[in-house]
């Protein structure tokens, strides 16, 4: 008779692969795609204001690409032919208010209930199929005094957030001194060495193990091997110089109820990363707080004056506080538009996703989600609008942009399908 395994040495050893999520299915297609001349290099950025935008402001009546201007599309009118404004969107079965924003990019079903469990967020599926040749698969971002994101593992796990843009600022473009970088190389030494002594250990379960138990082995073992392989690009990228830029590193914004300033910050930051092509694939969370903003003739806080009640004083209040969002978007894209990327310009080769997980704060509804995709190489101009009443999956968007980047799917979450009418150039 066999004796029985240790439950705590099995998990100590699998603990690896649960405490390093993000690492799994690393290949080398990431050299193949770093190195292709014929295919063009795509990115991602995926943004979420979490206290929604005010409908009446924003959504035309007229869909197509005659469209009227609205108050808050007004600043990206020179962006016109660059964005597509999506209305009559949602995830089906996603409700609860704020806590749906955990499923803004999943689309999981039901958060906030006993039963509910995350999915893997489309920037995640994203590196898990082409990552890339970058010091760093992704930047995960947030405007809030926490490390909470809108990037979720494939194990259902939210993945924390840099929200100090000075530490993202070192992270990104300041060297360390010598000893410094050798330590960092031998802190990741020391991760390959854990690497080989899980595979010492899993080498040993697979002799006393059932055939499933070993088959499940296997599958552990590949995952210790891909993760080797991403240490060894870390290891690789400790040793190269970090890109320069000529801007100052920036100061880190104290006031929390400056959400302005501080979105102006991050998204310096992922214009200057995707410029330098530090990486291809960055999340933003972006967080009104219970504070009043510094803006002249706002006197509540963004939580409260989302939360209006048809106040009118409150929405005049809210408007000046996402129109000032709305111009840091247009000033984004824009920075994109005037930065080349090989033949084309950054924009072309980034897909800019812009929304909320609430289509309505105040009465914390999530359906007919305010969203909008720029950029990426898809023919833009026009508004594209589902039934009111029964939604699009917003999902299905996610299907196109996952398409785009040249994965061959045809389902992400519950889209099945690309969206109609949104085409590419």
């Amino acid at each position: 008779m066999k004796t029985p395994l240790s439950r705590r040495r099995f998990l100590r050893a699998t603990g690896v692969t649960l405490t390093l999520p993000w690492l799994e299915s690393c290949s080398n297609g990431a050299s193949t795609l770093a190195t292709s001349s014929t295919a063009p290099i795509r990115r991602m950025v995926c943004l979420c204001t979490t206290l929604g935008i005010h409908p009446e402001h924003l959504f035309p009546a007229k869909t197509g690409r005659d469209y009227e201007v609205t108050q808050y599309l007004e600043p990206l009118q020179s962006l016109r032919n660059d964005v597509t404004l999506f209305s009559g969107v949602s995830h089906p079965e996603v409700d609860g208010g704020h806590v749906s924003e955990g499923s803004f990019l999943t689309g999981a079903p039901r958060p906030g209930t006993g039963g509910y469990r995350n999915t893997i967020s489309i920037d995640q599926y994203m590196l898990e199929k082409l990552p890339p040749a970058t010091r760093f698969q992704s930047l995960i971002l947030s405007t809030g005094n926490s490390s909470t994101s809108i990037s979720v593992t494939r194990g259902g796990t939210i993945l924390p957030a840099d929200f100090r843009p000075s530490e993202v600022f070192r992270k990104l473009f300041i060297s360390g001194s010598a000893t410094e970088i050798a330590q960092q190389t031998r802190r990741l030494q020391d991760g390959r060495s854990i690497m080989d002594t899980m595979r010492t250990e899993t080498q040993i379960l697979q002799q006393r193990v059932t055939n499933r138990d070993r088959q499940t082995l296997d599958e552990y073992f590949t995952s210790v091997r891909e993760v080797e392989q991403r240490l060894q690009l870390a290891q690789d990228w400790a040793s190269k110089p970090k890109p320069h830029v000529s801007v100052p590193p920036p100061i880190d914004i104290q006031n929390a109820a400056d959400v302005a300033g501080r979105t102006r910050l991050m998204l310096d930051l992922a214009h200057l990363a995707l410029q330098t092509d530090s990486t291809r694939a960055i999340t933003l969370r972006i967080h009104g707080h219970s504070n009043v903003p510094p803006i002249p003739g706002v006197t509540q806080d963004w939580h409260n004056l989302s939360h209006h009640g048809r106040d009118l004083g409150k929405i005049a209040q809210l408007k000046r506080i996402e129109l000032q969002q709305m111009t840091l978007l247009a000033s984004f894209l824009t920075k994109l538009k005037v930065s080349t990327a090989g033949d084309s310009t950054l924009l072309d080769r980034t897909m800019v996703l812009y929304g909320s997980n609430l289509g309505n704060a105040s009465s914390h509804s999530t359906r007919n989600l305010p969203i909008l995709l720029a950029g990426g190489g898809f023919k833009h101009g026009q508004h594209l609008a589902g039934n009111p009443a029964n939604n699009l999956p917003l999902c299905r968007l996610f299907v196109s942009m996952l398409q785009r980047l040249g994965l061959d799917v045809d389902s992400f979450s519950s889209g099945i399908g690309p969206m109609k009418g949104l085409d590419l150039t």
